[in-house]
């Protein structure tokens, strides 16, 4: 979904947060008997033809390349709840509303491997877009909002690939703030086992421009939207 080219904008890799994600259970319906697969995770089956059956999105992904199932889309990939999440992401700026940890990242693999799948797909595809964009939108005006008192960040029901965008971002920004009130404070290690130095509360700290992150940001997100 998101390719960085730079490493160091994320911890993983968009495509090493996608194979966690393959981990995730959807319902697959078969349309072949088939004895039980006993795999190192697990043990999944016997399938049955039309009988619903729960496995890994891995294994759904891989039985429908061959043409031995179709996969049920999740619940809250239809029209109706994601037009509902739309709204309310929309009329809440500082709120996420909760999705599945792995909601881009399922998303596009149903996309790839079972468009035929999913009812409305044009319409599930396009809406499930404008849901990132807000939800990017809305993590990137709030790192203009970080001050120099700010010690963290919470941020609720991001879902994985936000996560993994965001969260370089916000120590870097955090770690610029301790750096330019007090360098003493990001010492890496040089005075292992020593006490931190203690240091006067100097009054309200100066205002670090975050503007460079958000301006990265928002290359990061169009390059996610090519995907």
């Amino acid at each position: 979904m998101a390719g960085q080219s730079d490493p160091h904008l994320s911890l993983f890799s968009p495509s090493e947060v996608e194979f966690v994600a393959e981990d995730e259970v959807v319902e697959i319906v078969p349309n072949i008997r088939m004895d039980a697969l006993n795999m190192i995770c697990g043990d999944f089956g016997p399938f049955f033809p039309q009988i619903p059956s729960k496995v890994p999105l891995w294994l759904a992904v891989a039985l429908k390349k061959r043409g031995k199932c179709t996969i049920r889309t999740p619940d809250w990939m239809t029209v109706d709840r994601l037009t509902q999440v739309l709204e309310a992401e929309r009329e809440s700026p500082r709120e996420f509303q909760p999705l599945p940890f792995h909601y881009i990242e399922i998303s596009k693999l149903l996309f790839d491997h079972a468009r035929e799948d999913i009812s409305d797909a044009y319409l599930v595809r396009s809406l499930i877009e404008d849901i990132r964009d807000v939800r990017f939108h809305k993590v990137e005006t709030g790192l203009e909002t970080i001050s120099g008192r700010t010690h963290a960040v919470k941020l609720k029901n991001l879902s994985a690939m936000e996560v993994n965008i965001v969260r370089p971002f916000m120590v870097r920004t955090l770690q610029a703030f301790y750096k330019h009130d007090s360098p003493e404070m990001i010492q890496q290690g040089d005075n292992t086992g020593s006490r931190p130095t203690q240091v006067a509360d100097r009054g309200p700290r100066e205002k670090v421009d975050v503007k460079s992150h958000s301006t990265s940001f928002s290359f990061l997100q169009r390059d996610l939207r090519r995907r």
